[in-house]
């Protein structure tokens, strides 16, 4: 099998593991909005937001970081993977063993707080999952992963729609969420055992060398998070719970779909390190091309598509309640053309081992974005939340795409961006001839016209599908 055919093949399966999982968890938040109502939707979304937070303080690049060194060749497999997976507990336990004494602090409802300790350990192993990941990205075995992540969700769905049937309330449904969690790690942890030896392990030699690739990560990270997670956490403080419900709809929502960026980005960043590292520099370049091209075949028309939707798709999924949640989606929408644009040029920055001249991009952004939203979520509550968070995804994604190609001293050409705008722009017109259809109808109609218009206008290569699609 060639290794364009084993990467489609491996992003293929985690696409449709991701569609199954998206669509599970869009159900999910459906069933939540309609039996919690707005204000009690809001308590969830506070719960999540925060936990959110602690968690992505915590990250510290654990993914992208296990799959650069993974595919290094500096040191033993079975010896790094133990020691990244020990340093990866430890610090993911002192974080979430602390948030519920940080909630405490914070002027949250009770049953918010509550839900806080119940979900932490949800949390926690979600953070352990993310060196699984890794692993299983370097390996080009993401499948693992996917059906790991849909079995997971399949129990959660099952768990919520049992909860609402039985009228149980809002922290049983907090519960059926860390089951859902504790099956799914249990699930990742019996596949990465069939792959690499699972331990804990402390060599200060190792230890270094992770914090050497993490620090610079890390402090990106924790201005990363302010403008990430700075908008729901800022709303829950400075306005009313259904408030934070009606906008932690529809980011939910445009969550669940751009999830789908770091799976990409994921799959490529390993092949991206490994020819740096090996000093392949066609191999990069090919790589590094093909990342972007990716990445915008799903971003522009998901962008064009929810703006064109974001009245059906707030009404189909979170009910008639969460209606005026449609002009927040559509704001946002423009939010995920950065976010997949800082998901290539992040991750490609990883791979070139550029994360430090990266930082001031983060740091920056952090300050800009926290003033914004300290300044506009009070006179404008959602909006301006929304439209900062924005400005924070576009400031990040552009000036990285600029930093990268400095450093990495290759140009992104943008032939085929221009193919995918005109085919978005031609799938968005087609659905705006029919107002009065279902929203499922318009998706598929959506799906088929661009599909079409790119394969009319050649994006993809014959030769590229040929060698997807090959039997030999």
């Amino acid at each position: 099998m060639s290794l364009t055919r084993q990467i489609a093949h491996n992003t293929i399966t985690q696409l449709i593991g991701k569609i199954i999982s998206t669509l599970l968890g869009l159900i999910t938040i459906g069933l939540m909005t309609r039996y919690l109502g707005v204000e009690k939707f809001g308590w969830y979304i506070t719960t999540i937001s925060f936990l959110q937070f602690i968690g992505i303080m915590t990250d510290f690049g654990t993914i992208v970081v296990t799959a650069q060194m993974m595919s290094e060749p500096f040191h033993d497999k079975n010896k790094l993977f133990k020691n990244i997976f020990t340093f990866r507990f430890a610090s993911a336990f002192i974080f979430f063993a602390a948030a519920p004494a940080i909630a405490l602090a914070l002027p949250y409802p009770p049953q918010v707080k509550i839900a806080i300790l119940i979900a932490s350990l949800s949390f926690f192993t979600t953070e352990i999952n993310q060196v699984f990941v890794g692993l299983f990205q370097t390996k080009l075995k993401m499948h693992l992963y996917a059906v790991a992540e849909v079995i997971s969700k399949i129990l959660l769905t099952i768990g919520v729609w049992v909860m609402v049937k039985i009228d149980a309330g809002f922290l049983p449904i907090i519960g059926a969420i860390l089951f859902s969690s504790l099956a799914q790690t249990f699930l990742i942890w019996q596949k990465a055992k069939r792959e690499i030896e699972i331990g804990f392990s402390f060599d200060l030699n190792v230890w270094k060398d992770i914090m050497k690739k993490m620090w610079p990560i890390a402090l990106s990270i924790v201005f990363n998070v302010i403008y990430l997670k700075g908008d729901l956490v800022l709303l829950s403080i400075y306005t009313t719970q259904a408030n934070v419900g009606l906008y932690g709809a529809a980011y939910r929502v445009l969550d669940v779909i751009t999830q789908s960026a770091m799976m990409i980005m994921g799959t490529l960043m390993p092949l991206l390190a490994f020819a740096w590292s090996h000093k392949q520099k066609d191999e990069f370049k090919k790589h590094y091309q093909q990342s972007f091209d990716i990445m915008m075949l799903f971003a522009i028309p998901m962008m064009f598509g929810t703006i064109a939707l974001s009245r059906k798709i707030m009404q189909f999924i979170a009910g008639a309640d969460f209606i005026s949640s449609e002009k927040i989606l559509s704001i946002l929408a423009i939010a995920v053309f950065g976010v997949f644009l800082g998901a290539v040029f992040g991750h490609t920055a990883v791979a070139i081992n550029r994360q430090k001249e990266t930082l001031w991009i983060y740091i920056s952004n952090a300050v800009i974005t926290l003033v914004g939203y300290l300044i506009f979520i009070p006179a404008y509550g959602m909006l301006g939340a929304a439209w900062m968070s924005v400005f924070s995804e576009l400031y990040a994604g552009i000036l990285l795409f600029f930093t990268i190609n400095h450093y990495s001293k290759e140009k992104i050409h943008f032939k085929t961006t221009f193919k995918i705008i005109f085919a978005s722009i031609v799938m968005s017109s087609t659905i705006a001839l029919f107002p009065r259809v279902h929203v499922l109808i318009s998706i598929i109609l959506g799906i088929l016209v661009y599909g079409a218009v790119i394969l009319l206008t050649k994006t993809i290569s014959q030769k590229t599908l040929k060698e997807i699609f090959s039997r030999n």
